[in-house]
């Protein structure tokens, strides 16, 4: 049975040199003076995909909130009104 880095990466574990020269080639297809640009969007597309998990957390709780509050309200008896009749 073949390791899970096997499967991902078919020439195996990628190594400090493979890293350094992954490093090269960006610097080279980049520039130097790109990649603080690149490393700033990056950062603020996280910040804001952080953003957008925390209000659709917060949107489900007041989702589960609404439904206990419909099933306690669904669960207590009804006052039933009655009519005098004339």
């Amino acid at each position: 049975m073949a390791s899970l880095f096997t499967v991902i990466l078919p020439l195996g574990v990628i190594g400090p040199w493979q890293w350094v020269i992954i490093a090269l080639v960006i610097v080279l297809l980049f520039g130097g003076k790109k990649i603080p640009e690149l490393m700033h969007g990056l950062g603020k597309g996280v910040k804001s995909f952080k953003a957008g998990m925390k209000d659709a957390e917060k949107d489900i709780q007041e989702i589960k909130a609404e439904i206990v509050k419909d099933d306690e309200d669904e669960k207590k008896p009804e006052k039933k009104e009655t009519k005098k009749e004339e």
